[in-house]
């Protein structure tokens, strides 16, 4: 071929390739070293035309178009905080009509609505859920081309986004308890992603976000199983990173399960995969659900050793969320020593903390260690007075009976005053199980 083929012939030549071949081309039109090695290797003889292609025109052209392509998809990324900025400062009402302006119409767009969603969901599920959705009808309205151009987008590229979209999605309704909402959204994921382009990290993050769910039904081995096929498929495709915060995952699967054990040593190997400058949040989690693991574990000292390393890191993240949570485990940890006075101070702190957050199931939670405190010191005014408090919230969050059965056990013992430390310590381990199967009955004898 003397001259260089326009896009109908390049077009036609994508086209004429199967799957793999074609991924193959896009490889060899940015990989140098490649092109170097297809040179160097013999050429097959012409055939009865006596035509020849002159493949070297054609990957140079497919390099153009992949390059352009990128520069274009950067200057969409750039543009689209803006962008995100505006839709979202809409009423809902105005947001539609946002949408159907083009300069919506971005890669860049859809990509960060999904990723705000990943990063608002355990703060702020419900707004994890509109950031989704917004994303979702996005997609639909993406254009589409058969070749990676600025004039479209990929039709599988696009599936896989979608996918991505429907499994935050379904994350954000399993994180408001939305449980059958999201086993919809990700099997929804699933079917997109089958229409992708199989890429085994989008697979992969799909299977992390569903193994939440799974962890949430209970059904743990099936959650483990998710996981790990999520942490050898990051690991083969080089994403530590994303493999740490899988293992993150799976330690919360093992605490929930009752093996602490287990689930330290996921997060001591996740702390060896997390990059900390890539998300210093996942770096403080992996560090705070070791420290309280240690901390359930009866091991203080040791607690206290690793909760004075994360300090520097806590001191990064001064919201509510974050330091209520510290101030807890912190006050375990020191009750753990025999430090009351400053361990019962810091639980204080943590359930007003709990209170302004709108956080009344965590408050409870640190009202059961503040009963465990009053036990010991024989308090039993305040030990009557916390355990009244604690009966109305979990009734609220529709805590399952034979809890209640626990809780209302632990109620008439301290009013009667005879709730010894024994029966609280079994009340509060028993609640905490509970809080993770429903199916725990409460031995009340």
């Amino acid at each position: 071929m003397k001259i260089h083929p326009n896009d109908e012939t390049l077009l036609g030549l994508v086209r004429a390739l199967a799957d793999q071949h074609q991924a193959l081309l896009w490889h060899l039109a940015d990989c140098m070293p490649c092109r170097e090695r297809l040179r160097g290797l013999p050429r097959p003889a012409d055939g009865p035309s006596g035509a020849s292609v002159d493949y070297d025109a054609v990957f140079a052209e497919v390099g153009r178009l992949l390059r352009q392509r990128s520069a274009a998809l950067e200057a969409e990324r750039a543009a689209a905080p803006a962008l995100c900025a505006e839709l979202w400062a809409a009423p809902e009402g105005e947001r539609e009509a946002l949408l159907a302006e083009p300069r919506f119409h971005t890669w860049g767009l859809c990509e960060l609505l999904v990723d705000r969603s990943r990063e608002e969901g355990l703060c702020d599920p419900a707004r994890a859920g509109v950031l989704a959705a917004l994303a979702l009808r996005l997609t639909d309205r993406l254009p589409r081309s058969r070749l990676s151009r600025t004039a479209g987008y990929r039709p599988e590229l696009v599936e896989d986004l979608r996918a991505r979209a429907w499994g935050h999605l379904g994350n954000a309704r399993r994180l408001t308890a939305d449980l059958a909402g999201a086993a919809e959204a990700f099997s929804i994921a699933g079917e997109h992603l089958a229409r992708g382009t199989r890429d085994a990290l989008e697979q992969a993050a799909l299977l992390d976000l569903e193994a939440s769910l799974r962890r949430d039904e209970r059904r743990f081995d099936e959650a483990l199983r998710l996981l790990g096929a999520a942490v050898a498929a990051f690991l083969r495709n080089g994403e530590r990173h994303r493999a740490g915060r899988s293992l993150v995952q799976a330690s919360l699967v093992h605490c929930y399960a009752g093996q602490t054990e287990e689930g330290i040593a996921d997060l001591r190997r996740a702390l060896q995969l997390i990059d900390p400058a890539a998300e210093p949040r996942l770096l403080l989690c992996a560090r705070h659900n070791l420290i309280d693991c240690v901390t359930e574990a009866g091991r203080y000292a040791e607690a206290l050793a690793l909760y004075r390393l994360a300090l520097p890191l806590y001191r990064c993240f001064p919201d509510a969320w974050t330091q209520n949570r510290r101030k807890w485990v912190k006050g375990k940890i020191d009750l753990g020593l025999g430090r009351l006075a400053a361990g019962e101070a810091l639980l204080h702190a943590a359930r007003a903390g709990f209170a302004a957050e709108g956080a009344p199931y965590d408050m409870a939670l640190v009202s059961l260690d503040l009963s465990l405190l009053y036990a010991r010191q024989g308090r039993t005014a305040e030990l009557k007075q916390v355990a009244a408090g604690m009966l109305p919230v979990f009734v609220s969050r529709g805590i399952h009976r034979e809890a209640l059965a626990a809780l209302a056990f632990l109620q008439q013992a301290a009013d009667a005053e005879t709730a010894t430390l024994d029966l609280v310590t079994r009340v509060a381990a028993h609640l905490r199980r509970a809080q993770h199967d429903p199916d725990l009955c409460w031995p009340a004898g």
